[in-house]
């Protein structure tokens, strides 16, 4: 199953009731976040729209709150790349799927990091594997979307600001449509 922008446009829509992961902000607010604050440091189109869709896993298969209370990690990262995989291209979708694993890298890299995390994130974090030894640190280092997953986690990280005003989602549509058009050409 692959999902439209029609899909995404709508799951969107309905992200704006649901609070994101134990934070004061909506799953809704905090994407838009990400991605206006991606767009403010002008990063390209393929990492804005990557941190505006981040965290689609969430919206899609449930919005993560439960799954985290209970202990378990939702994996929304890794899920909901298949859904997206026929319309974006990589520089996109792995961003989005490496953005857990740069929360974990940057907890082993920088030791002031993990301090600086929320504590929904650090509880999180320890969900989806804890910080990462030398090892695997290494591996994350290398891949070849490394850099924009960890660009992607720092905005995560500070696009949970209550009452930020920021565009709203149909101010990235044109974004979202020219990296379709992109995909489907290849």
């Amino acid at each position: 199953m692959t999902l439209s922008v029609q899909h995404i446009t709508e799951l969107f829509s309905n992200a704006d009731t649901h609070l994101y992961g134990g934070e004061a902000i909506t799953h809704q607010q905090h994407a838009l976040q990400t991605a206006w604050m991606a767009e403010q440091a002008n990063e390209d189109d393929a990492l804005i729209i990557a941190c505006l869709l981040h965290d689609l896993g969430h919206m899609l298969f449930g919005q993560g709150d439960e799954y985290l209370a209970c202990g378990i990690d939702d994996r929304h990262e890794q899920k909901i790349v298949p859904f997206l995989s026929l319309l974006f291209p990589a520089e996109v979708l792995e961003p989005i799927r490496w953005h857990v694993d740069a929360k974990r890298y940057l907890c082993y890299a920088d030791p002031y990091y993990q301090a600086a995390l929320s504590e929904a994130s650090k509880m999180s974090m320890e969900l989806q594997g804890g910080v990462m030894n030398e090892a695997d640190a290494l591996c994350f280092f290398n891949r070849r979307y490394a850099q924009a997953a960890l660009a992607l986690r720092r905005y995560d990280d500070a696009a949970k600001v209550p009452n930020l005003v920021v565009p709203e989602f149909t101010h990235y549509f044109p974004r979202l449509l020219a990296l379709t058009e992109k995909k489907s050409a290849l």
